[in-house]
């Protein structure tokens, strides 16, 4: 039986399905894990990730950084308090499929307002449940993340063939330009009065997003921050007509080589010295804007429980991260960027499992980035301070601009 290469299931399998089928993983190295459907049946294909966090699953299968995954959740029992309708932290489901061990029975939860199960199913959402995803998780530690196909109902008749096949002739994740697809098409404002905070915003800043999170412009808001957020493919000058004090990229999925156009544009904001703060895909950005590379992990970071270093205070944070790509630039000391005009850069966090660049900070400039998630949600607080520190480097900014000027008008009289 053929195999429809899609990760579109049909609204009758959607709407009719009542009881788990037989299901299978496939992982494009030919191992196969079999158990039961979980969500809705059909074929699902995207690249197989484990995320590591023991709870907060409803943020993680909400995160647009999780498009085309298909994502192995490692803590064994799922599902447990349900769904509701203030946790997600976009308009929808991103994962491409999921995949867990004991998918709970029932919700049991007083926020719940329906189970995850049913939420799959009514997104069409193909999963698996009743595999052991400690030994997938081993598998992918041990050989790299790779492509792979969850197959449930009629798709999971076909021969141990032809559903490999079908996984090999999926779109590998190197090379995928993925954030216009997950970004807005019309631009929005996080005003700071929604979110508590009292009197006139302090801030105003232009957000484009390559797949925000929904927390990510709250915690700014919660700041006495406006929010500007942009669509992905925003220019210079829609970033200029909202007249910002500082400029943010979000976190976002794909492959950072192929984001040409968002490099283009945070070097003319660079060039402007206008203040940068990047998360996470906006990390991977600025590397690339300093000229330096970026590069695929063996099998990346995702959960809530990461360590990383601050290097400029010396504390260990527990942050939230997903990402499988990382800037390749020097750990040790500063350096002067390979885009010369940009001045000086130092790696300012790094991870303490494997090394991985965590952090950029410009000497020169106003820029800083870090890789994970400060905006924990779900997750650890520990990075917060981050939001504040971008705030500092505005007003900072800002009260250096009338010296400036100042020195500027000086020079005019002479």
């Amino acid at each position: 039986m053929p195999i429809v290469e899609s990760n579109k299931v049909t609204e009758s399998n959607a709407a009719t399905k009542t009881t788990p089928s037989a299901a299978v993983l496939v992982l494009e190295d030919g191992r196969m894990f079999r158990g039961r459907s979980y969500g809705a049946q059909g074929t699902a294909l995207g690249e197989a990730v484990f995320a590591t966090g023991m709870t907060g699953y409803q943020e993680t299968i909400t995160d647009p950084s999780y498009a085309r995954q298909l994502v192995v959740q490692t803590a064994p029992h799922i599902g447990n308090t349900g769904v509701n309708s203030e946790d997600a932290e976009s308009r929808r489901i991103w994962v491409a499929g999921y995949i867990v061990r004991d998918a709970a029975r029932r919700p049991s939860n007083w926020r719940s307002e329906r189970s995850l199960d049913e939420e799959l199913v009514e997104q069409g959402i193909v999963g698996i449940q009743g595999v052991d995803t400690r030994a997938i998780t081993r598998h992918l530690r041990e050989h790299k993340t790779m492509r792979a196909g969850i197959f449930s109902g009629e798709a999971a008749w076909a021969t141990d063939k032809e559903l490999l096949d079908a996984v090999l002739a999926s779109a590998p994740m190197e090379g995928a330009a993925l954030a216009e697809e997950v970004s807005i098409d019309e631009a929005y404002v996080v005003e700071p009065k929604d979110h508590g905070w009292e009197g006139e915003p302090r801030f105003s800043i232009a957000a484009v997003d390559l797949g925000i999170k929904a927390m990510t412009p709250v915690r700014f808001a919660e700041r006495g921050v406006r929010v500007h957020v942009l669509p992905a493919t925003s220019t210079l000058e829609d970033v200029n007509a909202v007249k910002p004090d500082g400029f943010f990229m979000s976190n976002g999925p794909g492959d950072p080589a192929t984001a040409d156009h968002q490099v283009s544009l945070l070097r003319s904001v660079l060039d402007e010295k206008l203040p940068y703060f990047g998360i996470c895909f906006g990390n991977q950005i600025l590397g690339r804007a300093l000229g330096f590379g970026t590069y695929k992990l063996r099998y990346g970071h995702r959960g809530i429980n990461q360590p990383v270093m601050d290097r400029r205070t010396g504390k260990v944070e527990i942050t939230s991260q997903n990402h499988g790509f990382a800037v390749d630039a020097p750990l040790n000391g500063s350096t002067v960027a390979p885009e010369e005009r940009y001045g000086r850069v130092e790696v300012s966090h790094v991870s303490l499992n494997d090394d991985v660049v965590e952090g950029l900070a410009c000497l020169d400039i106003p820029a800083f980035s870090v890789q994970y998630h400060p905006e924990a949600a779900a997750g650890p607080h520990d990075a917060a301070y981050l939001f504040d520190r971008f705030i500092d480097l505005m007003a900072d900014t800002k009260a250096a601009a009338p010296a400036k000027n100042n020195d500027s008008k000086t020079e005019d009289k002479k």
